[in-house]
């Protein structure tokens, strides 16, 4: 029987309902442990507990919009070598997604009630990239990670000193980020103009302060 050929729109149903099934319904698992595995539990007080909670729900919020941005820019690249690249990062964001989420199980949290806006708003952003071509598409994510990876520094300040699950995690995720971004720039990524830069953080920071409490 003959391989069936999938256009674009064909490819992108199936992605997206692949990725809501990984996102919402929990059907896809990491492909890695968790980092936390054999890092001990420790008792924190409940304002301990809810900083950890509010900064491991915006990292889950953070993996369910790069989810939906790295989706985005492997169905509308052009270059099968850029879509490869883009669906290993895909994997190790699941990995990411699946890890946060466990973490908030423990914290006694919940993840956001936003996350179908940002998934929605992040696959537009991401389709927009591709669209725009490769080189742009790399950049944004080289740009994206280095970002991403900034914040996820940030909150290894604020977290708890002994909550080494959660710190565990977040030090396993600023390290593939940054591969990630790295990857993308050798890949061919331009540098992007400040002006989209400041807006790629001005969005970020309406999304974490947002998904902190939501």
């Amino acid at each position: 029987m003959a391989e069936r050929n999938y256009g674009v729109i064909d490819q992108f149903i199936m992605q997206f309902d692949r990725h809501l099934n990984a996102l919402f319904s929990r059907q896809q698992g990491a492909l890695r442990p968790t980092p936390a595995d054999n890092v001990e539990e420790v008792t924190l007080d409940e304002s301990e507990r809810r900083c950890s909670e509010g900064l491991m729900r915006v990292n889950h919020a953070g993996e369910v919009s790069a989810q939906a941005l790295y989706q985005g820019q492997a169905i509308t690249s052009r270059d099968p070598d850029v879509r490869a690249t883009m669906q290993r990062s895909i994997a190790e964001e699941v990995d990411h997604l699946d890890w946060c989420e466990r973490r908030l199980c423990e914290l006694s949290g919940h993840t956001s009630y936003l996350n179908p806006v940002w998934y929605l708003g992040s696959l537009t952003i991401g389709t927009l990239a591709g669209l725009a071509g490769d080189k742009w598409s790399l950049g944004f994510v080289a740009e994206t990670e280095r970002q991403v990876v900034e914040h996820l520094q940030g909150h290894l300040k604020r977290l708890p000193v002994q909550d080494m699950k959660s710190r565990a995690i977040v030090q396993q995720m600023a390290i593939d980020e940054a591969r990630h971004g790295t990857i993308a720039q050798a890949a061919g990524g331009v540098e992007l103009p400040v002006f989209i830069k400041t807006i790629m953080r001005l969005s970020s920071k309406v999304m974490t302060s947002t998904a902190y409490w939501v």
